[in-house]
C-alpha cells in the first residue's frame, strides 16, 4: 500500500496513495496505525483525499486504530473524504464516531484548540 507519513506538531498524518481501502490492502493500514501507537504517537490523522472506495476491511481498520489511540487517550480523526467515502461512513453511522475533516489543516487546527 502507498502511503506517506509525516509528523507536525506531535501530530501524525498518513495520507493514504491508493484508490482502495479494502481486504487487499487494509492489513498494512493496521500494522502502520499499531507500529505508531507502539512508537508512543497517539495523536493520529488519516487522509482518505485519494481513496475512492472503501469495505468493511478498511472500516475495520480505521475502527482498530479509533479504539487504540482511545485507549492511550489519543485520537484519530479522518480528513478529505470523497462523498462516495463519506456516504460509506454515514451508511455506517461510523461519522457519528469519527471526527471528519474537509482538510489535514482542519483536522491539525482541531487538536491545537482541545
Amino acid at each position: 500500500m502507498e502511503m506517506l507519513t509525516e509528523e507536525r506538531d506531535n501530530v501524525v498524518i498518513i495520507t493514504l496513495q491508493e484508490e482502495r481501502l479494502d481486504a487487499h490492502n487494509s492489513g498494512e493500514l493496521k500494522s502502520q496505525l499499531l507500529s505508531l501507537f507502539e512508537d508512543g504517537k497517539v495523536n493520529i490523522i488519516v487522509d482518505l483525499g485519494a481513496v475512492r472506495f472503501i469495505d468493511s476491511s478498511g472500516l475495520g481498520a480505521l475502527v482498530s486504530g479509533f479504539k487504540n489511540a482511545s485507549a492511550q487517550e489519543g485520537k484519530l480523526k479522518l480528513a478529505a473524504l470523497q462523498n462516495q467515502v463519506k456516504s460509506m461512513f454515514e451508511l455506517t453511522r461510523l461519522h457519528r464516531v469519527f471526527e471528519i475533516f474537509p482538510s489535514n489543516e482542519d483536522a491539525l487546527n482541531s487538536f491545537q484548540q482541545a
